[in-house]
């Protein structure tokens, strides 16, 4: 059964511990953290203080996407707060081999994040190193953005990574009409944000998308 990985960037911060707490207990597995600084995307978001916060209120694995400069120099501090995986960005790492060993020295699983424009072909060479691929479905750095279809690119990944243990994470403006095309596809993580959040009922939403 696909995962449900919901984005807290959609969230009502005022009452976070609370919103996690409801998204566990809706069904989700894991929580999406997106930290933007506003170089990498214009967007900010979050950093490690919020994420070392939360981390108390649940057991769910914490997701954390990184989309901001210097990577590497940051690593430590956000598995420190709590992460579990962390997923860079192909298009932003000059060397990311460096930063896949680091990530795994640390102990923390890692992914690999590819915008909407980006093939496959960039991150093939890593596939046999990673734990997860991150396919971007909107630009990167802001919620509530409409789908661009990523259905060819999942099909490609999963292809290459047959036999391997990889999870493919796909993340931006997905419903529960976009959802059964990309389970389909291949994908065993949906990011979804908007959709939950805005919801009446989380775990509804949560439901309709595995559907």
């Amino acid at each position: 059964m696909v995962k449900i990985s919901p984005s807290i960037l959609s969230s009502d911060f005022s009452k976070l511990a609370k919103e996690i707490k409801s998204i566990e207990k809706a069904g989700a597995e894991l929580v999406h953290l997106d930290v933007m600084d506003g170089h990498f995307v214009d967007n900010i978001s979050f950093g490690p203080a919020l994420i070392k916060s939360i981390r108390k209120c649940t057991n769910m694995i914490f997701d954390v996407h990184l989309m901001i400069d210097n990577v590497d120099k940051y690593i430590q501090d956000f598995i420190a707060a709590g992460a579990d995986i962390i997923t860079f960005h192909i298009e932003n790492t000059a060397k990311p081999l460096e930063t896949i060993n680091m990530i795994k020295s640390l102990g923390c699983k890692v992914g690999i994040a590819v915008k909407p424009n980006t093939k496959i072909s960039t991150i093939k060479k890593y596939l046999n190193l990673i734990d997860l691929v991150l396919i971007m479905s909107v630009e990167p750095g802001f919620s509530g953005q409409t789908y661009i279809s990523q259905e060819k690119k999942i099909k490609e990944l999963s292809k290459e990574i047959e036999k391997l243990p990889i999870e493919i994470e796909v993340d931006g403006g997905i419903n529960e009409k976009i959802s059964p095309k990309l389970i389909k596809a291949g994908a065993t993580i949906l990011v979804a944000g908007s959709y939950i959040f805005k919801s009446k009922n989380y775990k509804k939403a949560i439901k309709n998308l595995r559907s």
